[in-house]
């Protein structure tokens, strides 16, 4: 993901360097969070699969989903990539979103792939047999926020000493 050190709209703020936060995204397999607003003008937050490719985030859902629906009218969004787990540390940005079905399955492949699900898994056999009405989301981070608090928390219950 090199590129995102290559990205002139990009801001980045926080103790990690583009190569940390490059590798925060590759190495990590939690959900991204990903808050878009709602029909109402309340946001909305879910968690979505993702890979990283080329400084953007991608994800993918079918394509009558209320997430797809949401982007449509709206592409701005923030997103979170971090563990619920001490010690606490992490990336979240604002972006953009696009949908792409013309990616859809092949994204999804990706996310197969990446999360380790087995396409003759209950799980995996369900998604393939609907990859042809996934539709791909882009997301292009605009700003970038990270924290970790790795250091301050050494010696604290359950906390692992390792960064990024």
């Amino acid at each position: 993901m090199a590129a995102l050190n290559n990205q002139s709209m990009l801001s980045i703020a926080g103790p990690w360097s583009a190569d940390q936060i490059n590798r925060h995204m590759q190495l990590s397999t939690i959900p991204l969070r990903l808050a878009i607003n709602g029909t109402r003008g309340m946001p909305v937050v879910l968690s979505l699969w993702f890979v990283s490719e080329g400084g953007q985030l991608w994800c993918a859902s079918v394509d009558e989903a209320r997430v797809i629906e949401l982007i449509q009218r709206d592409p701005r969004c923030g997103f979170e990539i971090a563990a619920d787990m001490p010690p606490y540390r992490g990336v979240r940005g604002q972006a953009n979103a696009s949908l792409h079905p013309d990616r859809g399955a092949e994204v999804l492949d990706l996310l197969l792939d990446r999360y380790k699900v087995h396409s003759k898994s209950r799980l995996g056999r369900f998604l393939l047999g609907r990859a042809q009405r996934e539709t791909a989301i882009k997301i292009e981070p605009t700003r970038l926020l990270t924290w970790d608090y790795s250091d301050r928390m050494k010696g604290a219950a359950g906390a692992s000493a390792e960064a990024c």
